[in-house]
This record gives structure tokens, sequence and C-alpha cells, in this order.
């Protein structure tokens, strides 16, 4: 992903989450009202069209066959870490640092992160054209600490030091849908920060299997993906192997505690349809905690 323009697959997410948000009540997972308000017209459009049930499963059905399983993973792992992160603060978290924001909105819309300091970190385009669509969208900018950052010059600690982050605290840290850019040593660098940070503090993130980089059709679906997103400059250039993970994190001061696919989420908040939504398996959703021993 080009530092220099924001990222474009944050708002196929947002998309994603707004689809959800106008399902009815008793059915949808979340309601995230920045969302839809953040898109161009013509996603903007078939939200508002997606408000009829009807419509809404036709278009569902087309998202569906042209990415397998992308809109029902994003849908289903938003609404995983937002129970994680709930659970966290209910835990004695008191702080929240989300990496790689694009257009997340759990500032304004998880009830648990009312009075809880929030930090969003990102590339300054990113931040910037967050900022600017939250203003013209009406809602408060001044929720969240944006800490713009060039990852090539500055490092977490530096940055989120300069705006009051307090290490000595437990802290939750949210790494969403960012992993799969990035190189081994970036992801390393932030595991190794992770690790540091007081001890009970939480990292919830995302992956994506490293076979399904070498091999592009080991997965249902997954040939067209990585064709979208490298069409799109924001190539997938980082996975692990799960039976790995554990291992991997324990070396850097973490403790793995849920480890999950997509098939295996979704079917937590949709276990009757999981027979027929498939696709994205190689998408997965890792909880994890700062090791007693780690160093404050």
């Amino acid at each position: 992903m080009q530092a220099d323009r924001f990222s474009r697959t944050a708002l196929v997410m947002a998309f994603f989450r707004a689809l959800e948000s106008v399902r009815p009540e008793p059915a949808r997972l979340f309601s995230d009202p920045f969302a839809a308000r953040i898109l161009p017209f013509p996603a903007r459009a078939a939200v508002s069209l997606a408000r009829a049930p009807s419509l809404n499963l036709v278009i569902a059905a087309l998202v569906d066959r042209r990415w397998p399983g992308a809109r029902t993973s994003a849908i289903a792992r938003t609404r995983l870490i937002d129970d994680w992160i709930t659970a966290a603060v209910e835990g004695g978290v008191r702080q929240v640092v989300i990496l790689g924001a694009g257009f997340d909105s759990r500032a304004w819309r998880v009830p648990a992160l009312a009075g809880i300091r929030v930090f969003e970190l990102d590339y300054p385009a990113t931040s910037q054209e967050k900022h600017r669509r939250l203003t013209a969208a009406g809602f408060d900018p001044s929720r969240i600490v944006q800490c713009a950052i060039d990852f090539d010059r500055e490092t977490l600690a530096g940055v989120l030091a300069h705006h009051g982050f307090d290490r000595l605290v437990r802290t939750a840290v949210v790494w969403e849908g960012v992993t799969n850019y990035l190189t081994a040593n970036a992801v390393d660098a932030v595991l190794l920060w992770v690790g540091s940070l007081h001890p009970g503090s939480t990292l919830a993130f995302t992956y994506v299997h490293s076979r399904v980089l070498s091999n592009a059709r080991t997965f249902e679906g997954s040939h067209r993906i990585l064709a979208a997103v490298t069409n799109a400059g924001e190539a997938w250039t980082f996975g692990l192997d799960p039976a790995e993970l554990r291992a991997h994190l324990q070396s850097r001061g973490l403790s793995l505690t849920e480890d999950l696919g997509a098939d295996d989420y979704r079917h937590r908040y949709w276990p009757a349809a999981n027979t027929h939504w498939h696709g994205y398996a190689f998408y997965r959703a890792a909880l994890a905690s700062v090791s007693p021993h780690a160093q404050t």
C-alpha cells in the first residue's frame, strides 16, 4: 500500500459494514452509523437500496459471488473483535490502540469504549482523509487521538508517547486487516512492541494463512481476492502458518488465547448459515495477551 494515498480496501470494508448496518435489527451483528456516510455516491446508493430486505439479499449475493467469503468474513470478524475489545475493557483495560485504523468507527459505536481513550494510528494520507470524512459526516474527531505515522521514519512507541500514551496501564491493541500488507520485519517490530506493554494487555489481530501467498488457488476463491487487492495497488505480502502461531507469539512475549479461521468465526455468529457461506477460510483472527513476565 502506498503511504501517499488512503487505503481503498478500507472503503470496501466500510461498504460491508454499511450493508450489515441496514439489515433488520434482530439479525444484524452490529450497527455502524459512520460507514455509509463516508462512502462514495454509488456505494452509498447501493446501501440505501439495501434497506429493503429483499434488495439487501440481492446486493449481498452479488458481492459474495464476486468476492467469495469476503463480506461475511469481514462482518463476522468485526463483531468478533468488538466482543474481544469489550471483554478486555471489562477486564481492566484503560486505553485502546488501533493500528492501521483506516475508517474504523469503534470509538463511536462500541459502548464499552465510552470514556476510554482511543488512539488511532495510520499513514498521514489515510488519517487526513478520515478526519475530513468524519467532520463532513458530523462526527466529532476529538473522540479519538489521531496519530499520523510515517512507518519508514517513526516508531510506534515514539509517536504514541508524543500523543500521551501511557504504557504503564493495561492496553487493548487492535490490528485488523493490516499484517498481510507488511514485511516480516515490520510485523515482528509490532509484536515485540505489544509484548513489552503492561502485563494483561491484549492484542486482537488478523492475518492470512501463509499458504495462500505461495499458491493462490489453495483456498476457495482466494485467486480472485489476491487479484483484486493487487489490481488496487494493495498486494498482500505477509502470512503466517497457524500451526506455528503460538510459538511465534510466545517468543515475542505474547500468549495465544484464540486463533480462528473465517469458517470458525462465521459459525460463532451464524451457526445455521455456515453450511452455505464459504470462502475466505485463509483469513484468520487471533487474540493474544501480554505474558505476566513482560517488562514494564
